[in-house]
């Protein structure tokens, strides 16, 4: 697609939801701020005392606690009670779909207390963490030991189980790949009730597999030990405007971290970080960092620049700024770094409150940010919730790094929608054929970025009004997300399962793969006793009927069609 023109829409007729969102400010900063506030600081209390136990007593509390998941799911009677799901509230998670699926019957396990740091093992480089652990509490563990994470999400609330289970990324994925691929074992309470550690080499090497972007619909993950790397206490991060068309965009996103001369496993020539954000058609700033060290930080001349302080401008307005002073270097203390989108919610945050970008607001009331994602879905209403699925897009789009150009064009031409956060992240061939894989072939193109074991692809995120909205036109979100959703499967792309989904069963297995998932689901009893991972992220309300007929189904047959057209 090169005809950047985006389609004419007559004007939409304003309703009175438009005046509530419009107004909505009112509520998050009276309501919702202080109440976050207050949240994130009791949260901060427990995982203090939760850091100040041994880890001799945090593991004995781990093993009562699985004790406890056993036994709740043997007093489920199948022929009488509803499909086995967490007791987590729905308006508790934080990606944007609704867990309409609690609507349902069901019989509920509770996994609350699941959310201590189990061990920080040195030797191994492993750590060892219950699924309710989030990056803001793992890294408050591991910085100080000049120890992270290989790969840490950028938003604090992000769970482990959650970025295991469903998706997970972070500027450090061009080299480690996912969340998911930097976990080494799995603790899961399966189906039966029995407890089994899952690794790439044992004899669950499916289930460990299998896991990654399940949904939970395998069993529960009760603890998983994830990989550790040594870091510096800084992070040096250089900033490049970029200018151009998109496609040109794309190309300087891409030689900022691929070598012309596919020397991808080359340090010297690879970062240890890279993200880009797309502004405009026309402008975008990749940023590259690699961690220094505190005496390299502190040099004369060098600039630091703390950008956890809550008075500090949002990370992609200063980023931005490379637009106009032209490439510049600074140091980052590696934890601001790591969390350098939270306060603003990526640039999510001047949609909720429109001012909170500007410096009065930020040096007055800036500490209270940013408001709890969970906390803004449960003030939502039926109508305020599809009032999001239609004018708002919250998705990200997992495409093959080559095909960056392409998808810019069509996100700007589909849904208008800017700014843009570009992520690299490396998929690998391994022996089994997981959920999500590479293009057959990859390997023998020598694309840049490539390498012989793993196929570099991108996250195009795209978070935001889209223009048509902003302009007050009529615009379709579903629609829209339904024609990207087949744009991705026609480009062996992916969707990750946490956003809004249009796709039906069928098309669902299209875009991903449903052998090894199925076979498991078989093998471990987990048909007939935790929902399907399409159910689970279908889009509507659920019935008990609706719940069974469709477990009924995937008893009987499983879509796996990959060549059959969309509908």
């Amino acid at each position: 697609m090169s005809d950047l023109e985006v389609p004419l829409r007559p004007k939409r007729k304003m309703i009175w939801v438009d005046y509530f969102v419009q107004f909505r400010w009112i509520i998050v900063i009276f309501f919702v701020l202080p109440v976050s506030f207050l949240y994130y600081f009791l949260i901060y209390l427990g995982d203090v005392r939760s850091e100040m136990k041994s880890y001799k007593q945090r593991q004995k509390e781990h093993d009562v606690n699985v004790k406890k998941v056993v036994k709740r799911l043997k007093q489920r009677n199948p022929s009488k009670d509803g499909l086995v799901c967490t007791a987590r509230k729905p308006w508790i998670a934080v990606g944007m779909r609704n867990v309409d699926y609690k609507r349902a019957r069901h019989f509920e396990v509770d996994l609350s207390a699941f959310r201590n740091v189990l061990e920080i093992d040195k030797e191994r480089m492993i750590a060892r963490v219950e699924p309710l652990v989030n990056m803001g509490q793992i890294t408050r563990v591991t910085v100080p030991m000049n120890l992270s994470l290989a790969v840490v999400a950028e938003l604090d609330d992000l769970t482990v189980g959650g970025l295991i289970n469903g998706y997970g990324i972070e500027g450090s994925s061009h080299i480690y790949g996912l969340f998911s691929d930097t976990v080494v074992a799995y603790e899961v309470v399966l189906a039966d009730g029995s407890v089994v550690r899952a690794t790439k080499d044992n004899e669950y090497s499916d289930l460990f597999y299998a896991i990654p972007w399940s949904q939970g619909t395998l069993g529960f993950l009760v603890s998983a030990e994830i990989k550790l790397i040594p870091i510096k206490e800084y992070m040096k991060v250089t900033y490049t405007p970029v200018v151009g068309n998109l496609k040109d965009l794309a190309q300087g996103y891409m030689d900022s971290f691929a070598p012309r001369d596919g020397d991808q496993d080359n340090p010297n020539k690879v970062p240890d970080f890279v993200e880009g954000m797309i502004y405009n058609p026309n402008e975008g700033v990749m940023m590259t960092g690699r961690y220094a060290s505190k005496e390299e930080a502190k040099k004369k001349g060098n600039v630091i620049n703390s950008v956890g302080w809550w008075y500090k401008p949002w990370f992609y307005q200063h980023a931005q700024k490379a637009l106009k002073k032209g490439e510049f270097v600074e140091y980052i203390p590696t934890r601001d770094y790591y969390h350098r989108h939270t306060r603003c919610l990526y640039w999510e945050g001047k949609l909720i409150l429109p001012f909170a970008d500007q410096f009065w607001f930020r040096f007055l009331l800036g500490w209270l940010m940013p408001p709890k994602v969970s906390l803004l879905k449960a003030t939502q209403g039926e109508a305020i919730r599809n009032y999001y699925h239609d004018m708002h897009v919250i998705q990200d789009m997992l495409v093959p790094l080559y095909k960056v150009g392409d998808a810019l064009e069509w996100v700007h031409h589909e849904m208008e929608v800017y700014p843009i956060w570009l992520c690299p992240h490396r998929i690998f061939k391994i022996p089994v054929k997981t959920m999500i894989y590479p293009e057959p072939g990859f390997e023998h193109h020598h694309r840049q970025g490539d390498t012989h074991y793993s196929q570099m692809y991108t996250d195009v995120g795209v978070y935001y009004a889209p223009g048509p909205v902003l302009r007050g036109e009529v615009y379709d979100g579903a629609e829209a997300v339904r024609r990207m959703e087949a744009w991705l499967i026609e480009n062996h792309g992916f969707q990750p399962q946490y956003a809004v989904s249009e796709l039906n069963e069928k098309n669902f297995w299209r875009m991903f793969d449903a052998g090894l998932y199925e076979h498991c689901r078989r093998k471990y009893g987990a048909v007939g006793t935790f929902m399907s991972v399409y159910y689970k992220s279908k889009k509507g309300r659920k019935t008990e009927k609706e719940v069974q007929e469709a477990e009924q189904a995937h008893l009987e047959t499983a879509y796996a069609e990959v060549d059959q057209p969309m509908d």
